[in-house]
This record gives structure tokens, sequence and C-alpha cells, in this order.
């Protein structure tokens, strides 16, 4: 069958770029997927999926084979960023302050061909396959859990998912065993002092000077309370406070980021964030508001399913296509899944010739990936059904 599936997707290869290039210039942000759930929703009813509506905006697509065996499941994100899109290319984003600056618009078409394909050969496969379309992947809490808590998980027995990753060359497929994204915290902060003129500091209660202190002992966390084996990550992502060059401000906003792997170091992390809030600011005489929020779990993948993934891909495009690479601090609410059932998540190199990362407004993705990547799911998909791993 592999045979037949390449050339299916090969005569998809238009189809599948087109569907990529339509939702790239429609992009809707988190829980606004209105227009992209419905086109999704009309192509799975055409195709024969029964389908039902999770999360507000998210679809689950669910169709029988020819006879009894497990159900694999495959998720999409749906969810643009809510950015301005800069370029001239010609598909680019009609939705001012919205773009598809992280490829989940690919993601979409590739699962979509992916439900084609195996839809058009229902009588080859027994089980069932289960097409997860999930909205606020971009946004916190994000939609994964909403989906799960309203039933979409039920009767599937493992799950995969897939990102397209501009770090990787294209066609290469990012593999790791176990934990591979991490958990990503979130902080607001604001300090609040007494401003003044910046001739007479001493009638003041500097938030700024406070504000640059707690920064620096924020960093001793990594360095001197956490074990140097085990990866975390703590940054600050704005800081902002005052008007004018000679006038101290009563306020200083901050925002900043703890990631980890590891349940025991976040506990740690955010218990010495808080800490270190609270004694910075009672040394200069500040007081402090935090407002610490707890990101997606960490992305654990089953290693019995990263070792199905890679045999099918290398049966597939090749043994030399799979890249072992390190865990990344990025997060994904993907990780919630992965805590209900078995299953792995990849990421699939689309780099080749692209200079802007993930999140920058110039981004885009080298299209060759789409119908490899579809490939690759696809054999994935009928794989699973065949061999039924969860068996053995």
């Amino acid at each position: 069958m592999r045979a037949d599936i390449q050339q299916a997707v090969q005569k998809m290869t238009e189809q599948i770029v087109a569907w990529r290039r339509d939702f790239h210039r429609h992009p809707e942000i988190a829980y606004q997927e209105e227009r992209t759930s419905r086109v999704i929703r009309e192509f799975l009813e055409r195709e024969g999926f029964e389908v039902e509506p999770y999360a507000r905006t998210g679809l689950r697509g669910m169709m029988t084979g020819n006879g009894p065996g497990p159900c694999i499941a495959l998720r999409a994100d749906m969810d643009a960023l809510p950015i301005t899109e800069q370029g001239d290319k010609e598909y680019i984003s009609q939705n001012p302050g919205a773009a598809h600056s992280c490829a989940h618009d690919g993601h979409m078409a590739i699962m979509m061909g992916v439900a084609k394909i195996v839809a058009d050969r229902r009588s080859q496969w027994s089980g069932r396959v289960a097409f997860l379309f999930q909205p606020s992947e971009e946004h916190l809490p994000g939609g994964a859990k909403p989906m799960i808590d309203e039933g979409a998980l039920e009767g599937v027995d493992a799950l995969f998912g897939l990102h397209l990753w501009q770090s990787l060359p294209t066609g290469q497929v990012g593999m790791v065993k176990g934990p591979m994204m991490a958990q990503p915290d979130t902080f607001d902060l604001v300090i609040k002092g007494r401003g003044g003129h910046g001739s007479m500091p001493q009638q003041t209660v500097d938030p700024i000077v406070t504000a640059a202190q707690l920064i620096i002992n924020c960093q001793s966390i990594v360095s001197r309370n956490c074990d140097p084996l085990k990866p975390l990550v703590v940054s600050f992502g704005k800081i902002a406070g005052g008007d004018i060059y000679n006038v101290i401000p009563d306020q200083v906003k901050l925002m900043g980021t703890v990631r980890t792997f590891d349940a025991a170091i976040q506990e740690l992390a955010e218990r010495r964030v808080r800490e270190i809030v609270a004694d910075t600011c009672r040394t200069f005489g500040a007081t402090a508001e935090l407002e610490y929020h707890r990101g997606y779990p960490p992305v654990v993948n089953d290693p019995a399913m990263i070792d199905f993934a890679v045999e099918t891909l290398a049966d597939t495009l090749g043994p030399e296509r799979t890249a072992w690479i390190d865990p990344v601090m990025g997060g994904e609410d993907f990780a919630y899944f992965l805590q209900e059932r078995p299953g792995a998540f990849m990421f699939f190199g689309m780099g080749d010739g692209m200079e802007y990362p993930h999140h920058h407004p110039a981004f885009d993705i080298d299209e060759r990936a789409l119908p490899e990547a579809a490939l690759f799911m696809t054999s994935l998909v009928l794989d699973f059904l065949e061999k039924r791993p969860l068996d053995q």
C-alpha cells in the first residue's frame, strides 16, 4: 500500500498547498476560528466523517473502517497569532492583527490531506481514526484541556501530533523520547514605589532601581538554587516604567517566564520568584503585586510510540530522515493529550530557505514539507491500525 499512498499524496500536493494558503489568508486567533472551523467541518462531512464540536470552535472527525480495531487520533491546532503579518507574499493575511506565524495553517492542511487519503481507503483498514482540530493552542489556558474535558478522547487508544519546525532542514523529523517541551509558566509583576524628581532621589522609593535589582536576583534561581544538570529558564520579556528622563515613576511593570521539564524544579522556581520579589521590594521599601500563571505541563513522549513513529518514518521516507534532537524550552498544550493517552509529538522540518523563526511577523514555511508530512502521517495511521503496537 505504501506506493499507492505515495501516488495519492503526490496527486494531492497542489490541494494541500491550496488549503494551507487559504487558511493563511484568513487567520483567526484563539476561539475566533469560526471560518476555519466551518471550512474543516464541511470538508470532513463531505469525506464521510462523523463530526462533533468541542471546545467552542474545535472539531472531532471520526471514521470507522471495515471492521473492529484500535482507534488512533491525530491532532492539528487551528489558531493564529494576534500579530500583523509582514511581507509581500501573494497569500498574506487578509485579517489585520492576525497571522499564521506558527505554521498552524500547515498543520491543518496536512491533516486534511491525511483525512482525505484515509477516507478514500476506508475499505482497506480496520479500526477507527479520529482527527482532532483544536482551537487556542497559542493562548492559555489552551484548547486541548477543554476538548478532553468534553470527551474528545473517548474511545481513542493513542494519538500523535506534528509541528512544522523552522529550526530543522526541510524533511528532517525531530524526535525525542520522554520530555520534549517544557512547562511555560508566565508572571506579571507591578513594583510600586514613590515617584519624584530625579535630582532628589532620597525623597523617592525608586521602582526602577528595585526592578533592576530584582531581575539580577532572579538569575540566581538558575545559577544557585537549581541542580545544574536539570534545565531551567527564568527570563524577563518586558520592563516598562516612567515617561521622561528626569522623573522617577511611581511604578514599574514587568513580565517574565519560567520554563522547566521537572515538576519539582517548577515548584522551586515559582517559590523562589515569589520570595525574591517580596524580599527585594522589602529591601528597597517598595511593594509588589505578582500574578504567577502556571503554563501547560511538559510534553512527555511515550518512548514506545516514538520507536513506532521512527520505524514508520524509516519505511516511508528513509531512516536518514530521523533527527534525534535535544528537548526545547517552548511549550505546547498537546501535553494534556499525552497525559491521557500514549502517543508522541514530533517536529517536521520545513526550514530550508526560511529566514524568520516562529512567531516572527514575516514567518513562512517551505511548502515542500507539506506533502512529505502528509505521507508520513498517513503511513503512521495505517501502520498503527495494521500493526496495533499497543497490543505488543
